[in-house]
């Protein structure tokens, strides 16, 4: 899987690398000015692609969180692409300032996969997990039981980008994709699942606990 001992995502590269060569032209050229602020466009983009290593709880009944930001909403809802029944839902907004490199919140297997186009609307609004793009991820464990998470584009972020595909075996705080620049990750956990967050909680990718899975 990509990102995995690197310390800037390699989506960045070639924003990295467009800034610094016109950050250069710049430069040569004696606009200071101009040169100074595509420099700091450019550290600024690195620092938004930065990849750091996360220490995962080894508890496989544990669901780690899949993105660093905000937890926005905490409930109950009906899911209808997957569940037959009520799960709960975890929404983490995060900001450009958040580290945007996604982890495997559980160990499992990959049974199925989607891609929506939608709308653009601010990440942090409900209605952004119905009608804004995203791109979810139907995981299944040993234990035969099932949890989805589901990147969703932003007003800013435009790119969603999702390394795996159906059948693979993933580890929990695996990095498994990213989203550019701004957006959220929904997480649906079986009804029975002992949520560990709460509305307004801080989250980090690979390390904050959401909740605990109960055997089936």
């Amino acid at each position: 899987m990509r990102n995995a001992n690197q310390p800037v995502a390699q989506e960045g590269y070639p924003f990295i690398g467009l800034f610094a060569f016109i950050t250069l032209i710049f430069a040569l050229l004696g606009w200071g000015f101009f040169a100074v602020v595509l420099l700091a466009l450019t550290l600024f983009t690195v620092y938004f692609f930065r990849n750091p290593d996360r220490v995962t709880p080894p508890d496989e009944d544990l669901v780690v969180a899949p993105a660093d930001g905000e937890v926005i909403f905490v409930g109950e809802v009906e899911e209808d692409r997957y569940f037959d029944e009520p799960v709960k839902k975890i929404s983490i907004f995060m900001s450009v300032f958040n580290v945007h490199v996604n982890r495997v919140p559980l160990n499992g297997k990959v049974i199925d996969m989607f891609y929506r186009r939608g709308e653009f609307f601010n990440a942090s609004l409900d209605k952004a997990s119905d009608q804004n793009e995203q791109a979810g991820i139907l995981m299944e464990d040993a234990k035969g039981r099932k949890i989805l998470f589901v990147q969703i584009a932003g007003l800013i972020a435009r790119r969603i980008v999702t390394y795996p595909v159906v059948g693979d075996l993933l580890k929990v705080g695996q990095r498994y994709g990213l989203i550019r620049f701004g957006s959220r990750v929904d997480v649906y956990l079986p009804l029975d699942c002992e949520l560990e967050v709460t509305l307004g909680d801080k989250t980090i990718a690979g390390e904050s606990v959401l909740g605990r899975l109960h055997d089936n």
